[in-house]
């Protein structure tokens, strides 16, 4: 195969444009003899007799032609690699691998998704739904960039192997029958909810987190029934069967389910990213968390202006509550 020799096709190229051997070396700040004696070497490196003799100047050759319709794809082609390589290194290109829990995807991911499409088309995200141990596991293995999980279930702001940035605070609002006697309160407490049936999960992270924000209100949940997706436990909430404690930014809308924000022992679970340590600087790395901080950001105002508007419910006389009778 014949050796091909960017700097030497540069020079033949400008040749071409310029005419005379004194102008390319004009414009390539070279001497005349030098761009000659490229060219002979080009020559040789090809196998091809370039250029001739055409009175006092030189012409190129039907070789040289030839030669250099190949080259201007080339060039081509390094012009594209150029101005993709500077979009990377810029952020505006680049692949970014997201693992993220489940309510995450739809609530964090593909809201900045969308966004990063309108600012940076170029920066392309790959997602994959993962609780958090997975999560963790599939970042450390260098299979995903950026993790998206719970405080609660990732590892230490000290552990040596991440970078942790926090997201979000999502209330935990709670989920009433429509017919229930604190569905229209002007106040709901979440020790109020005491002697209430509640529904959670048998085990994992949101049974302990069902269990952690009772126990801080001052009782410890009976629990009535057991899901674990949310379009389940709000089914069941609607048919009166209990109550639940539903992330904010993972409820769905049903009609026959009234979301209340509690007004006191406001609980909250904390939502952030986590990084391999030293990899936070990537460009295009940068530009996937600053969406989701944009996101984040945007959550957190609506939760304030929903509990600004809960707080402003009219105020009614107390009246002592009879708990809700849960159906069979």
């Amino acid at each position: 195969m014949a050796e091909w020799d960017l700097r030497k096709l540069r020079i033949l190229r400008v040749l071409d444009e310029r005419g005379t051997v004194t102008a390319t070396a004009e414009a390539l700040c070279m001497t005349p003899s030098a761009v000659s004696q490229q060219l002979a070497n080009l020559a040789r490196q090809l196998g091809v007799a370039l250029l001739e003799p055409q009175g006092r100047r030189v012409r190129l050759t039907g070789a040289a032609r030839l030669v250099l319709r190949h080259a201007e794809a080339v060039h081509e082609q390094l012009e594209r690699a150029d101005a993709e390589l500077a979009a990377y290194v810029h952020g505006e290109a680049g692949e970014v691998r997201v693992a993220a829990f489940s309510t995450a995807v739809p609530a964090l991911v593909v809201p900045a998704v969308r966004a990063l499409r309108g600012t940076h088309p170029g920066v392309s995200v790959r997602v994959r739904e993962a609780e958090a141990g997975e999560a963790y596991r599939l970042l450390a293995a260098g299979e995903v960039d950026l993790a998206l999980s719970l405080a609660a279930h990732a590892p230490g702001a000290v552990d040596p192997g991440f970078t942790r940035a926090p997201l979000l605070a999502d209330p935990l609002d709670v989920a009433l029958p429509p017919d229930h006697a604190l569905a229209s309160a002007p106040r709901v407490r979440l020790a109020d909810l005491a002697e209430e049936e509640w529904i959670f999960g048998g085990s994992g992270p949101w049974s302990d987190i069902t269990r952690a924000a009772c126990e801080a209100a001052g009782f410890s949940p009976r629990q009535g029934h057991s899901a674990a997706g949310w379009t389940a436990i709000l089914a069941m909430v609607e048919a009166g069967m209990g109550v639940a404690l539903v992330p904010r930014m993972a409820a769905e809308r049903r009609d026959g389910v009234v979301m209340r924000a509690l007004t006191e022992d406001r609980p909250h679970r904390h939502v952030i990213a986590a990084v391999r340590r030293g990899a936070a600087g990537a460009p295009a790395l940068e530009r996937v968390l600053t969406a989701l901080r944009t996101v984040a950001a945007g959550l957190s105002c609506h939760d304030g202006q929903a509990e600004q508007e809960e707080s402003r419910r009219p105020q009614g006389p107390h009246r002592p509550r009879k708990p809700h009778q849960p159906t069979a």
